[in-house]
C-alpha cells in the first residue's frame, strides 16, 4: 500500500452503521458536551467573580476547568458532526491539530496536578510560610511552566508522530487521531523511534508521580499528627478532590497508553477513550463541587443571580 504521507484526510471510527443509533451517539455527546462547558464554565466564572475564591487552589482549579473544556471540544465535536453527516473523513490537518491538542491539555494537565499537589503539601505542611510560597506571582509561574511544559511536549510529540511514513492506509481504529492508533499505520522500521519518544515522556510522568506520591507521604503524616479529629478532617477534605481527579487522570491515560497489546482490542480502547476524553473532563466538575463547600456556595450564588435576571 502506498504511504499514507500522500493522503490529505484520515477515516475515523464510526460508532454505528444505522442512522437512529447515530443520531442516539450524537445526542449522547451533545448532552454531556453541553453539560461539561456548563460545569466547568460555571466553575471558571465562580472563581473569577467571588473574591472568596481568590486563592491558590481556586486559580489552579481555574486552569484545570479551562483545560478540561479545551480536551473535550478537541474530541467530541467532529465526533458529533460526523455521526450528523454520516461520514468517518477528518482532513491531515484537523488530525494534527488533535494530536497537538490533546497532548498540550493532557500534558498540562500532568503538570497542574503536580502544582496542585505541591500547593496542598504547602497548605498543610507549612501553613505558616503558605502566603509567602504560593504568592500571586509563584502561582502564575507555575501555572504558565505547565501550559508551557504541555505545549512544548505537544510540538515534539505532533512532529514525530507525523514525520513518520505510514505504510498500513488511512483508516484509525478510534472516533478521534490518537496516536496508539495513527502508530498502527506506521511502517515498523520507524515504530522504534516514537518507542523511544513514548520513553522519555514516560519518565517525565513518572517523575510527577514520585513527586506527588513523596508530598501526600507527607501531608497523611502531618494530618495524622492534628490533634483535633476536626482538624483532620478538614485536611483530608482538602486533598480528597485533588486524589480523586488524579486517580481517574492517571488510571485511564495509563491504560490507554501503557496497556499491553495482548489486553488491547477495539471495543476496549474505544471505551477507554470516552473515558478520559469525553467523561472525566466532566467528572471533574462533579468532584470538586460536591467537596468543597466554598465552590458549592459560589456556585449556587452563581446560578441565582443568573435565575434573577432573567426573571
Amino acid at each position: 500500500m502506498s504511504n499514507s504521507s500522500s493522503f490529505n484526510e484520515f477515516l475515523l471510527l464510526a460508532f454505528a452503521d444505522t442512522w437512529e443509533l447515530q443520531l442516539l451517539h450524537f445526542s449522547l455527546f451533545l448532552g454531556i458536551y453541553l453539560a461539561a462547558l456548563l460545569g466547568n464554565g460555571l466553575i471558571i466564572t465562580a472563581v473569577a467573580c467571588d473574591h472568596r475564591l481568590h486563592a491558590p487552589m481556586y486559580f489552579f482549579l481555574l486552569n484545570l476547568s479551562l483545560l478540561d473544556i479545551g480536551t473535550i471540544s478537541v474530541t467530541v465535536p467532529k465526533s458529533m458532526v460526523n455521526s450528523l453527516l454520516d461520514t468517518r473523513v477528518i482532513s491531515y490537518t484537523g488530525c494534527v491539530a488533535q494530536v497537538f491538542f490533546l497532548f498540550l491539555l493532557c500534558s498540562a494537565e500532568c503538570f497542574l496536578l503536580t502544582v496542585m499537589a505541591y500547593d496542598r503539601f504547602v497548605a498543610i505542611c507549612k501553613p505558616l510560610h503558605y502566603r509567602t510560597l504560593m504568592g500571586s506571582r509563584t502561582c502564575v509561574q507555575m501555572a504558565a511552566a505547565a501550559w508551557g511544559g504541555g505545549f512544548l511536549y505537544a510540538v515534539l510529540h505532533t512532529a514525530n508522530t507525523f514525520s513518520i511514513p505510514r505504510c498500513q492506509g488511512n483508516a484509525i481504529d478510534q472516533f478521534f487521531c490518537e496516536v496508539p492508533q495513527i502508530l498502527k499505520l506506521s511502517c515498523s522500521d520507524f515504530y522504534l523511534r516514537e518507542v523511544g519518544l513514548f520513553v522519555a515522556t514516560l519518565s517525565v510522568v513518572f517523575g510527577c508521580f514520585i513527586f506527588i506520591v513523596l508530598s501526600y507521604v507527607q501531608i497523611f503524616t502531618a494530618v495524622l499528627r492534628i490533634p483535633s479529629e476536626q482538624g483532620r478532617h478538614k485536611a483530608f477534605s482538602m486533598c480528597l478532590p485533588h486524589l480523586a481527579v488524579l486517580s481517574l487522570f492517571v488510571s485511564t491515560g495509563t491504560f490507554a497508553y501503557l496497556k499491553p497489546p495482548p489486553l488491547s482490542s477495539l471495543a476496549q480502547d474505544l471505551v477507554v477513550a470516552v473515558l478520559y476524553a469525553v467523561i472525566t473532563p466532566g467528572a471533574n466538575v462533579l468532584i470538586y463541587s460536591f467537596r468543597n463547600k466554598e465552590l458549592k456556595s459560589a456556585l449556587k450564588k452563581l446560578i441565582q443571580l443568573v435565575l434573577v435576571q432573567r426573571q
